[in-house]
């Protein structure tokens, strides 16, 4: 039998989730909760009609502020379903615990391939200290939409770099350990007409004693998605955008190229694990909060 996906939220992500569905999963059922007019996809227009359909799988991919009201519905009223939350988690640190069901985050840049290359390549090395830098410019993220009128223009909705560019935290602490200290710069400092912060830069180090430097915007022209770590004997530079890293041993330099077409590979990989339940890359609800935890650290 056919088991059932619902996605809450379809905006544009919850579009390319739906549309990676269709083409790749197709031994689901697919619904859609959305107040939009849509007749492409069996939807529902509320929470409670959700206890119709029952579903297997469930993706909340509505705006960042929604997400705790509709994972808290779902834990209330439902038991052992399989439930992936875009990230981040939430828009702000709630202490929420899940009991009923199984929660994971959405943070598909683990299944980009230079990161799971770098997760395994440092894992039994001494590693000092590393530099993460993300660079890019809002306007430009979503095609056809004033980004005035988008969530990440507005503080209230959980725009802001640190949620809306949370995949460089939680890739910080995938790779790097928990973090235990860190100084902070965060502000709104560029000319976008919006309210949320557009800078973010901080300092630390993690529990691995390992130093770290993050810096974000979304103000710049020149994209950048870089990863830069030194330890002992060694140093890599990775291009998450150019997709090749550099390594030094010694005297000795190689680069490696790795083939992917765009990030709607990574959406999909990270769909296959969850719909088949293979937890390898897969942020699940405790690293969730751990991200969440470091993002309060920085807002406070």
């Amino acid at each position: 039998m056919k088991k059932k996906i619902l996605i809450i939220g379809y905006g544009s992500i919850g579009k390319k989730h739906a549309n990676i569905i269709k083409n790749y999963f197709k031994n689901y059922y697919l619904y859609i909760l959305t107040s939009q007019k849509i007749t492409n996809l069996p939807n529902i227009k509320s929470l409670e009609k959700i206890k119709d359909i029952n579903p297997d799988f469930i993706i909340i991919s509505s705006e960042t502020h929604k997400h705790y009201k509709h994972l808290s519905f779902l834990e209330k009223n439902f038991e052992n379903k399989n439930i992936l939350v875009e990230k981040p988690l939430f828009d702000k640190k709630i202490n929420f615990k899940i009991n009923k069901n199984k929660v994971f985050i959405a943070y598909n840049l683990r299944f980009h391939p230079i990161l799971k290359f770098l997760k395994k390549e440092i894992s039994n090395k001494e590693i000092w200290s590393t530099n993460i830098n993300c660079a890019s410019y809002l306007p430009d993220w979503r095609l056809n939409r004033d980004y005035r009128k988008t969530y990440s223009a507005n503080k209230k909705k959980g725009g802001g770099v640190v949620l809306d560019l949370s995949h460089e935290i939680d890739y910080l602490i995938w790779l790097f350990g928990d973090i235990k200290k860190i100084s902070k710069n965060i502000n709104k400092i560029s000319n976008l007409k919006i309210n949320s912060e557009d800078y973010l830069s901080i300092l630390g180090k993690t529990d691995r004693n390992i130093y770290f430097n993050l810096s974000l915007n979304y103000y710049s022209l020149l994209s950048k998605r870089e990863v830069i770590i030194d330890g002992k004997n060694f140093s890599l530079y990775a291009d998450l955008i150019n997709n090749f890293c550099i390594i030094k041993k010694g005297n000795k330099i190689s680069k490696k190229n790795f083939k992917i077409k765009n990030l709607n590979a990574t959406y999909k990989d990270q769909l296959d694990s969850f719909l088949n339940k293979k937890k390898s890359h897969i942020c699940s609800y405790n690293e969730g909060i751990k991200v969440m935890n470091l993002i309060k650290k920085i807002k406070s």
